[in-house]
C-alpha cells in the first residue's frame, strides 16, 4: 500500500480511532504542496459553463451567494476581502488535481467524492456548517483558521433568511491556524468554520461520498423497476373468506413484505446495482459509456502502436471504476455500466481500479486485455498520453 498523509500514524489506528469519530488535525502532512492550480487557473475554470462554482461574500452579518459561470468581471468587482470562490470537481479538469486526489487512495475508491477547491483572501469563507460526509481539508497556500466543535444534524438550528446554510449558535471547541501541507480530518456532522487569514488562501476539499437511506432505497428499487415486468403481480391463490372485506389481513402484509424481502436480499441484483450506482459519473455529461462515443474511434492497430512506443494509457479523470469478483467471474463497472470480462483480464482490472495511468509492462497484452483497454477508449473512460 502506498505511503498516506497521516503523519507517521497507522491507517488502522486512523481507522479505528479517528475515521467518522472525531476530527484530527496532521501537521506537514504534505511538506511539498504545491496547489494543482494558482487563483488565475480557478477564477478561469469557474468561468467555463461546465463546471460547478459558487461565490460567498459576506457582508457584515449577511451573506452573497453567487452561483457561476461567472464573467471575467465580476471579479474585478468583489471586495478586498471577506469573499471565497469554491470550485468543484477540480479533479475532473486538472490532471494535478487528479494526482492529489491518489494521496487520498487509502478509502474505498468508491467512496472518493471530487476534489472542490476554495480560494479566499482576508476573512473569506463560507461560516460555520456542518456537512453529511468525511472531507480532508489541505492547505496549499496562504492560511486558513479553522474552527471546530460540536456534533450537528439538519434538525439543527440554521440562521434564517441566509442564501447558504450556517449554523447558528456554534461554539467551537478547537481552533487551528493551517499552514500549506498542514490537513485537517473533519468527519460527519462535526460543525466547523474555516477563516482566510490574510490573501491568497488556497484549500483542497476531498469529499467522500456517503449515501443517504433514501437514496439508496430511491436507486435500487429504479433499478429494479426499469427490470422488472408488468405480469410479476401478487398472488393470493391462498385466500379464504374475511369475516368484513374491508380489513387488510395479516396475511396480506406477509405476502407484501416477503416481496420486498426478496429483492432486499437478491445480493445477484444488489451487487449489479451497486456496481453501476457508484460509478454513474457525478456529471454525466462528462462521460457516458452507452452514448459518448470517442471523437476519434481508435483501431487495434493503433493501440498497439501507442503502446509498442512507450506510451500509455490514462483513466479519464470524470471516470468511475470499480469491480467485484464472484466465483471466478468478474465483473467491471465503468462509469455506470457492467462489463463482463475473461479471467485472463483479472489483474488489468484491478489495475485500471486502482491506478490513474496504465503502463505497456504493467499487464499481459493478450486479445481479451487489448479489446477490452480498445473499448474503454472508444468509450472516453481512458485516452492517450501525449
Amino acid at each position: 500500500m502506498n505511503p498516506t498523509p497521516l503523519g507517521g500514524m497507522s491507517l488502522d489506528t486512523f481507522l479505528s480511532e479517528y475515521w467518522q469519530k472525531k476530527p484530527l488535525l496532521i501537521r506537514s502532512a504534505l511538506p511539498q504542496i504545491e496547489s494543482p492550480v494558482d487563483a488565475d487557473v480557478l477564477a478561469g475554470l469557474a468561468c467555463e459553463e461546465s463546471v460547478e462554482s459558487r461565490l460567498i461574500i459576506k457582508h457584515g452579518a449577511s451573506w452573497e451567494l453567487k452561483h457561476g459561470p461567472f464573467s471575467d468581471e465580476i471579479f474585478s468587482t468583489l471586495p478586498e476581502a471577506d469573499w471565497t470562490l469554491l470550485v468543484q470537481a477540480v479533479d475532473h479538469c486538472v490532471p494535478k488535481a487528479a494526482e492529489l486526489l491518489e494521496i487520498f487512495n487509502f478509502i474505498p475508491r468508491w467512496r472518493i467524492d471530487d476534489l472542490m477547491m476554495s480560494y479566499a483572501n482576508n476573512g473569506g469563507g463560507v461560516g460555520p456548517h456542518f456537512d453529511n460526509y468525511d472531507v480532508f481539508l489541505v492547505q496549499t497556500s496562504g492560511q486558513r483558521k479553522w474552527e471546530v466543535g460540536g456534533i450537528y444534524d439538519e434538525s439543527s438550528s440554521t440562521c434564517e433568511n441566509l442564501p447558504v446554510k450556517i449554523l447558528d449558535n456554534f461554539q467551537a471547541t478547537d481552533c487551528w491556524v493551517l499552514e500549506p501541507g498542514d490537513i485537517l480530518y473533519v468527519p460527519p456532522g462535526f460543525g466547523h468554520n474555516g477563516i482566510a487569514q490574510g490573501d491568497g488562501c488556497i484549500t483542497c476539499s476531498i469529499g467522500f461520498r456517503a449515501p443517504s437511506h433514501i437514496e439508496i432505497l430511491r436507486e435500487y428499487t429504479d433499478y429494479l423497476g426499469d427490470r422488472l415486468t408488468e405480469s410479476l403481480r401478487y398472488q393470493d391463490d391462498d385466500l379464504t373468506a374475511q369475516r368484513n372485506t374491508g380489513e387488510i389481513s395479516v396475511r396480506t402484509l406477509e405476502k407484501i413484505q416477503q416481496i420486498l424481502c426478496d429483492y432486499a436480499q437478491d445480493s445477484n441484483a444488489i451487487s449489479d446495482w451497486f456496481g453501476r450506482y457508484i460509478t454513474t459519473p457525478k456529471y454525466p455529461q462528462v462521460n457516458d459509456l452507452e452514448f459518448n462515443q470517442s471523437e476519434h474511434s481508435y483501431s487495434l492497430a493503433e493501440l498497439k502502436n501507442h503502446l509498442a512506443s512507450d506510451n500509455y494509457l490514462i483513466i479519464n479523470e470524470g471516470s468511475r471504476f470499480a469491480f467485484k469478483s464472484e466465483a471466478k467471474q468478474t465483473t467491471l463497472f465503468v462509469d455506470g455500466q457492467a462489463i463482463e470480462t475473461h479471467p485472463s483480464s483479472n489483474k488489468l482490472i484491478e489495475l485500471l481500479c486502482s491506478h490513474l495511468t496504465i503502463h505497456s509492462e504493467d499487464f499481459t497484452q493478450n486479445e481479451e486485455n487489448l479489446n477490452l483497454l480498445l473499448t474503454l477508449l472508444n468509450h472516453s473512460s481512458l485516452y492517450l498520453s501525449q
